[in-house]
């Protein structure tokens, strides 16, 4: 079960990551890959380098997995994480100046996060909006 990604370093790879281990400058996690790529290619089991490195096995795995698969460069850095996309569109936006910018409703001295985010989904733009979406979306536009 364990020897289904075995680590096989070639002399640079291990160069490599013996020099990331020594320098010291990187993010923890990449040190701790490194450390785990260099535990792995010298036969020891996934047990033993999580008990070595205070990790849990699934961690060994994962980066014994992404090296096998993908490389070293891959096994290192952290997975890209996707952009999320935005709670309003321009055109959204551009409403929510525009009722930012014009007469509080009655009784009210001013407009509120909290009115606002009400008033856009009354006016139909959104189905639902946080006020701190309204107030990151009028933090951009100054």
């Amino acid at each position: 079960m364990e020897k289904a990604h075995v680590v096989k370093l070639t002399s640079k790879e291990r160069q490599r990551l013996l020099a990331l281990v020594n320098k010291g400058q990187n993010k923890a996690a990449v040190i701790r890959r490194a450390h785990i790529l260099l535990k792995s290619d010298e036969g020891k089991s996934d047990r033993e380098i999580s008990e070595l490195l205070y990790i849990d096995e699934d961690s060994v795995r994962n980066t014994r997995k992404r090296f096998v698969e993908n490389g070293l460069q891959a096994a290192l850095e952290d997975k890209a994480k996707p952009k999320p996309e935005p709670k309003l569109n321009e055109q959204q936006q551009a409403h929510l100046v525009a009722v930012a910018c014009s007469q509080p409703p009655e009784g009210q001295a001013r407009w509120t996060l909290e009115l606002l985010a009400a008033q856009l989904v009354k006016d139909g733009g959104v189905e639902g909006i946080s006020p701190e979406t309204v107030r990151l979306a009028l933090k951009k536009t100054t």
